[in-house]
């Protein structure tokens, strides 16, 4: 891999919203492939592990036009950090880095979702954080056919979530950021984990179709949502009580 990193810790939970019968079989997990760099074919139940590389903007470019996966060599991404998560296929799950381990302004602000070699899937480039605003808050939709990872992009609410709200700045139509100098980490009082709520759509090996992105598209309908985002909240803060 292209990322000679060390791993950050992350905090994760998953919540599930069951369309169908509990039975024993949907708690095994039938992937043993563990890397971020590697193919697997999954179906539901399953574990699934990709990566999140944060570092500038260009250094997700090769030759300063085409955008590569974090684990093609030819990437220059020393100076990155790393996140690896394993979610459970189909169960909408909030995934949460830390800001004492992580500080993305400092680091060059961007982040890129990405799975797999052969078919190395990756986001665009989404921004994070600068020296004046940083957001902490994005959905990520993995979309799957027959099992095999396709696309991931972020899914934008363009500042519903934070509208009204004056401690919050909408950037570009799309995301609701605060100030960088509010986070504890440059002496304000916000916490500025990042948190990534993940959701799946399109079908597994078996053509099972997944439903967790249609689940997190009527959870905004609903007071649960608003109660699901402060869930990022709490954990931290707990997180911080024990650290």
């Amino acid at each position: 891999m292209a990322i000679p990193v060390t791993l950050i810790l992350l905090i994760a939970v998953v919540i599930t919203f069951s369309t169908t019968p509990y039975s024993v079989e949907s708690s095994s997990d039938n992937n043993h492939v563990f890397s971020p760099c590697a193919d697997s074919t999954i179906q539901k139940s399953d574990g699934f592990t990709f990566g999140i590389a944060f570092a500038a903007r260009t250094a997700f470019f090769f030759n300063s036009t085409v955008q590569l996966s974090p684990c093609d060599r030819r990437l220059s991404l020393s100076s990155g950090q790393l996140s690896v998560f394993r979610p459970k296929v189909d169960e909408i799950s909030l995934l949460t880095v830390n800001s004492s381990n992580l500080q993305p302004d400092t680091i060059g602000g961007y982040m890129v979702a990405f799975a797999g070699r052969k078919y190395a899937a990756r986001s665009i480039p989404a921004f994070v954080a600068n020296s004046t605003y940083i957001v902490t808050s994005f959905t990520l939709v993995m979309e799957f056919q027959k099992g095999r990872l396709e696309n991931l992009y972020w899914k934008r609410d363009g500042c519903s979530s934070c509208s009204g709200k004056s401690n919050f700045v909408c950037l570009n139509n799309q995301d609701c950021a605060i100030r960088t100098n509010s986070c504890k980490y440059r002496g304000g009082t916000v916490d500025c984990s990042i948190g990534i709520q993940l959701a799946f759509s399109g079908t597994d090996k078996h053509a099972t179709v997944f439903n967790s992105w249609y689940e997190v598209k009527n959870l905004r309908q609903y007071s649960l949502f608003g109660l699901y985002q402060n869930l990022k909240d709490s954990l931290t803060g707990q997180y911080n009580s024990f650290f």
